[in-house]
């Protein structure tokens, strides 16, 4: 395991994931929302966003947090690892929802409220976002190993395997 991706829907847990997993296998973590979004709120242009994953790709070892679904195929190509929190709705909705008023390593600025676009985004993720993203699997899997959590018991319970002789 040295290259490494962790998708799955907003509030699934994936950077909490993804910290637990850099500390315990100590590969360098990259958080995609910290290399899209300015302290500002705003975005770096998508060139230079994609500019900055190549470098990450082009790396020996790396842990990749982040969904951005049209650089998930470019991803999937170069790592050997991949986590899917497939996580139900709720737990999303409100793993989002925790995030609010409160600061976290992976974005740049504290989310103030829960925004209704990001809500609905997060509800039509299993409809219009998950089959993509198991449609890509499916199509690399090959070559990789693939971890599907359903739930953050499953995360939790991996991540303490490492722990255990």
């Amino acid at each position: 395991m040295k290259k490494v991706i962790i998708i799955g829907s907003p509030g699934a847990g994936k950077s909490t994931f993804a910290r637990k997993l850099r500390d315990v296998i100590g590969l360098p973590l990259y958080h995609l929302d910290l290399i899209w979004h300015l302290p500002d709120k705003t975005n770096v242009a998508r060139e230079e966003f994609d500019a900055r994953l190549q470098e990450i790709l082009n790396r020996g070892e790396w842990i990749i947090d982040g969904n951005y679904t049209r650089t998930i195929e470019a991803r999937l190509k170069c790592c050997d690892t991949v986590f899917l929190l497939d996580m139900p709705l709720d737990v999303c909705i409100s793993g989002a929802m925790s995030r609010v008023g409160k600061r976290h390593d992976d974005l740049p600025w504290v989310e103030d409220e829960f925004d209704p676009e990001f809500r609905q985004w997060i509800e039509d993720f299993p409809r219009d976002t998950l089959p993509k993203i198991y449609s890509l699997i499916e199509q690399y899997k090959a070559d990789k190993d693939v971890v599907i959590f359903k739930s953050r018991d499953e995360a939790d319970a991996y991540i303490e395997s490492f722990a255990r002789p």
